[in-house]
């Protein structure tokens, strides 16, 4: 069974290297906004990204935050794992500022962004795997990421079900 998946990202800072996630073929993902279809999104104010979001999450099996250096503590990306999380899915989270973006830099590291939360007395980043790809090139981490996201994946939907 092919699963689908949403992906979660820093529109801003990392649509690049989500878009060369996205685009690895691993999983089905959601259908990315376009920059111009994004902005009449956001001109709707919270109600209508909310409404987009949860639209987009339907039908999807799994929650993958593409966690760059400013993901953590983002209010949509946290709207996104909150919701994920409550409606059942699977979450994990991929690692993706050593991706080069469009200007061919790499980034720094960010925060975990499921230390922002608890499921009972523990830390969701306790029971949510984040993957940290260790290969310092881009293509190495391109490469560590095509060759597991459908494994994380399914990780991630076995995780939940037990919680």
């Amino acid at each position: 069974m092919a699963r689908k998946a949403f992906y979660s990202f820093h529109y801003l800072n990392d649509n690049w290297r989500a878009s060369t996630v996205r685009n690895m073929g691993a999983v089905e993902g959601n259908k990315p906004a376009t920059d111009n279809d994004w902005e009449s999104v956001k001109k709707g104010g919270d109600k209508a990204i909310q409404n987009w979001i949860d639209d987009q999450m339907k039908g999807k099996s799994c929650l993958i935050v593409l966690v760059g250096e400013k993901t953590a503590g983002r209010k949509w990306i946290k709207y996104e794992i909150e919701k994920a999380w409550n409606d059942g899915k699977g979450v994990v989270g991929v690692q993706i500022h050593k991706l080069k973006d469009s200007a061919g830099s790499q980034a720094g590291e960010g925060r975990n962004p499921f230390d922002d939360f608890k499921i009972g007395d523990k830390s969701l980043s306790s029971i949510v795997k984040l993957k940290k790809p260790t290969q310092t090139t881009s293509q190495g981490v391109y490469n560590h990421i095509k060759e597991n996201l459908a494994d994380w994946l399914e990780e991630a939907i076995n995780i939940r079900n037990k919680y």
